[in-house]
């Protein structure tokens, strides 16, 4: 695509149609999209390439194995946990997902039906989720470990016919055995699969019911290799669980033409990679990185994925990223702030990256969690490359916000993951309806019809659809973040719309808080958070980890905090509170639990959601606010 990025901007905005027909042809059809590319017959349901058929899996490798990449790398697996290190071509990671699907195939599984994958971070966890697309199969990936109750939620919405899981996952040097929590769920189901493959691992063996269970490599030393299905355009690929649901879940369905389409022009023009290069997502493939930059977005690229199954720090030390990066001739590294805020922690001079030999690495793109502008000049400094925030959901699949350095690299304006994506059309809403001047904050919205590759509904509930993301604005999608675009068009996501608190009247963003508590020269990670006060209605409480390195003494420190805000953003903002913690309550995909928080402080009974890393953090920051949980 030639020009600048305000002219393919602005071209993706006034002629969709032909913006996304042209990207189309990044993907090798069986029946190409027709004269209609978009079906907006029925909004907000919008419907891209209808008419047009594919198979996912072909694209993402079949297409590579039977051409010129048959024996380039196209999955690195690299476990530090487990001391494994593995490489699989194209020809060969086509050949094991082509005999797993035969697998599935052979326990009935076709065309639409749901497969649950609950499993750690192996190789054959993309296997399994490629092999659905192969079958034209649902897959829903839930994270390794969740606990039993909520496997059986999820299960139950959406009915699987074959759960795949393993015997355990490895939380560092913790075995966490995965084969007791299934067989817990499916007891609590209301329907159960009729079968379940499960990959025995070494380091712990499961029990397998007869009848029910079959053992992954006996399963596939049998198994005769599938075939692609030829699937429409507009069919499911898979539904993804919006992490920390209770209840009824949120389940998020992602169609296979508008998804491939939508991530194949991702790599080249917002992470700038081409075929045969080495890109690295430092995730999950339980959250929606790992679905798209992982698996699918690299193999439709052509490019070489890197499936790490570790830790920034830890595993063993804060040098892991980069002995990756070195070994495997990572290009371009994505990662969420928090992992990058880890390895500042525990490493602040950053003397483990010296060890290591960088020089390949070109970019580091971050997102998942706000990136403070101090956590951006600390990369920044150590690594001398590019630092790309960029801002995205589980429900778009794919940025909304960045800066396109394949397109034209922007000036970077730290705390703003720049402009919006082409294909996406950002406006800041007032609570009437409004646009919102520059510089004003707001509900971050996109009007529609969003671009290829968002989410087209929730599994088996299109009311929920429209009553959580379409009706507060019509014709527009609520994203459910705050913030405001400045007055060159960049974009400032502030946090979810509940961090912005009131205080005496005064409306202020928790996030502003956080990115001047940041700068602290002995700050490594913080929180802002709003809790009730009988005066002023609410005020912030600041939570900050310091960085390993500091002696100073804790209240001296908070004193000077406080004072910090007070003089960057007034006395209105009301910071008369800084506790200094060891650790912030996470999910493990990273995002601080800020509303789990707030219960906290204010004194209501928080419930640890399924998402956190670890519940024991809850009592820690209980102990810091003496609050004692209600029963």
């Amino acid at each position: 695509m030639a020009g600048g990025y305000e002219s393919e901007h602005r071209r993706s905005l006034e002629d969709p149609e032909g913006f996304w027909r042209e990207a189309a042809s990044a993907i090798d059809w069986v029946t190409p999209p027709g004269e209609r590319i978009l079906d907006a017959s029925r909004p907000p349901f919008y419907r891209w390439f209808p008419g047009a058929r594919l198979n996912t899996c072909y694209n993402a490798l079949d297409r590579h194995a039977d051409g010129t990449r048959a024996t380039q790398a196209a999955l690195v697996y690299d476990s530090p946990v487990t001391g494994t290190k593995r490489t699989f071509t194209y020809g060969e990671l086509r050949d094991e997902v082509a005999r797993f699907a035969g697998v599935l195939a052979g326990l009935g599984v076709g065309v639409g039906d749901r497969v649950v994958i609950y499993m750690p971070m192996v190789p054959e966890a993309v296997v399994a989720m490629l092999a659905c697309a192969r079958l034209g199969a649902v897959h829903s990936v839930v994270f390794g470990g969740f606990a039993a109750h909520e496997l059986a939620i999820r299960i139950d919405d959406a009915r699987p016919e074959v759960v795949v899981s393993a015997s355990c996952g490895l939380e560092g040097s913790r075995v966490v055995e995965y084969k007791p929590l299934l067989d817990e769920a499916i007891a609590e189901t209301e329907h159960p699969p009729r079968h379940c493959v499960v990959l025995q691992r070494p380091e712990a063996k499961a029990v397998l019911e007869d009848g029910r269970d079959l053992d992954w490599h006996e399963a596939m030393a049998s198994a005769t290799p599938a075939d692609c299905v030829t699937v429409d355009a507009t069919d499911p690929l898979y539904i993804l669980y919006t992490s920390g649901t209770t209840g009824k879940p949120k389940g998020v369905v992602r169609d296979h033409g508008g998804h491939a389409v939508a991530l194949a022009w991702s790599m080249p023009n917002i992470y700038g990679v081409g075929p045969g290069e080495v890109f690295w997502a430092g995730s999950d493939v339980g959250w929606v990185v790992g679905h798209s930059y992982i698996v699918y977005a690299p193999l439709l690229a052509g490019a070489t994925t890197v499936l790490y199954e570790g830790k920034p720090v830890g595993t063993p030390d804060p040098g892991a990223y980069w002995r990756v990066i070195s070994e495997h001739g990572v290009r371009v590294l994505f990662t969420a702030p928090t992992g990058i805020r880890a390895i500042k922690k525990e490493d602040p001079e950053g003397e483990h990256l010296r060890r290591y030999d960088l020089s390949g690495l070109r970019t580091l793109f971050l997102a998942g969690e706000r990136l403070d502008p101090s956590t951006y000049h600390w990369a920044s400094d150590l690594l001398g490359v590019p630092v790309i925030d960029h801002w995205w959901q589980t429900e778009t699949g794919w940025p909304i916000a960045a800066n396109c350095i394949g397109i034209e690299p922007l000036p970077i304006k730290p705390g703003s993951p720049t402009k919006a994506v082409p294909g996406y059309d950002v406006r800041i809403l007032d609570d009437a309806g409004a646009e919102c001047p520059p510089g004003v904050d707001g509900a971050v919205t996109i009007r529609l019809p969003m671009p290829p590759g968002n989410f087209t509904t929730l599994y088996n509930d299109d009311d929920r659809f429209v009553e959580s993301y379409m009706a507060r604005y019509d014709g527009f999608y609520l994203t459910g973040d705050g913030g405001h675009l400045d007055e060159d068009g960049y974009l400032f996501i502030m946090g979810r719309v509940d961090d912005v608190i009131n205080v005496a009247g005064h409306r202020l963003s928790t996030g502003e808080m956080e990115e001047v508590l940041a700068t602290h020269a002995d700050v490594a990670e913080c929180a802002v958070i709003g809790v009730n006060d009988e005066l002023k209605g609410q005020v912030p409480i600041g939570f900050v980890v310091l960085k390993a390195a500091v002696e100073r003494a804790p209240q001296d420190i908070a004193a000077e905090l406080v004072a910090l805000v007070r003089h960057q953003i007034g006395a209105v903002a009301s910071l008369k509170q800084v506790e200094i913690v060891p650790r912030l309550p996470k999910t493990r995909s990273g995002k601080i639990l800020r509303a789990t928080m707030r219960e906290i402080a204010d004194g209501k009974e928080a419930v640890a959601p399924s998402t956190i890393d670890d519940p024991a953090i809850l009592d820690e920051i209980r102990a810091t606010l003496g609050r004692t949980p209600r029963t």
